[in-house]
């Protein structure tokens, strides 16, 4: 049996981050725009 691929494998952020975009965004009523914004005031530099 084979294990599952990673499904983070694509992206240049940390599964953590990632999580915490979604976990924003689904939430709370931001837009992709105000997530990135708040974690870029947050010093995390992800680009949507």
């Amino acid at each position: 049996m084979t294990a599952p691929k990673n499904p983070f494998r694509d992206f240049d952020s940390s599964p953590e981050v990632i999580r915490l975009v979604v976990m924003m965004y689904v939430n709370y009523p931001l837009s992709l725009r105000n997530v990135e914004e708040l974690l870029f005031e947050r010093g995390i530099d992800v680009r949507l």
